[in-house]
C-alpha cells in the first residue's frame, strides 16, 4: 500500500482526501499534517518513510516551497515525487513551482473522483501539471 504525507491547513481539502482513501480502500494510506509547524521534526518521525508527499503551497509557518527545501536537503527523501497542490493558478506561480522542481502540481478543490487516477500516474512517474 503506498504511504501518503499530506500537508494542509484547509480542513474541506483534508476531508476530500480522507473521503478519496475510504472510498478506494488499499490504494493508500495517508498521514496528514494539520499546518507546517516543525514540520522537519515531524518529517523525520514519521513511523514509514512516504512514497508521496502532497503540499498545500499556502501556509504557515513554512509555506509548500520551504517544506520543499527541507525535504529535499535530506538525502533519504530526494527521490520522494513531491507534489504541490494550490488554489493559485497563475501563469507566473506556476512558472515558480516548476522553477521549484515540485514533480507535480494539483489546483485545488482536489476531484475526488481524478484524484485516485493521479496518484497512479505519478508514481509510475508522470510529472502531472493538472490546473484550471
Amino acid at each position: 500500500m503506498l504511504n501518503v504525507l499530506y500537508v494542509e491547513d484547509d480542513g474541506n481539502s483534508r476531508n476530500v482526501v480522507r473521503m478519496v482513501q475510504r472510498m478506494n480502500p488499499g490504494v493508500f494510506e495517508a498521514t496528514i499534517f494539520d499546518d507546517s509547524q516543525d514540520f522537519e521534526a515531524r518529517l523525520l518521525e514519521l513511523h514509514l518513510q512516504p512514497d508521496l508527499i502532497l503540499l498545500d503551497i499556502h501556509m504557515k509557518p513554512y509555506t509548500g516551497f520551504e517544506m520543499l527545501e527541507i525535504i529535499r536537503k535530506h538525502r533519504d527523501y530526494n527521490k520522494i515525487p513531491v507534489v504541490a497542490l494550490t488554489a493559485s493558478v497563475m501563469n507566473e506561480e506556476i512558472q515558480l513551482l516548476q522553477d521549484a522542481s515540485f514533480h507535480s502540481v494539483l489546483s485545488k478543490p482536489l476531484n475526488m473522483d481524478e484524484f485516485p487516477t493521479f496518484i497512479e500516474r505519478i508514481m509510475a512517474g508522470e510529472h502531472i501539471w493538472h490546473v484550471w
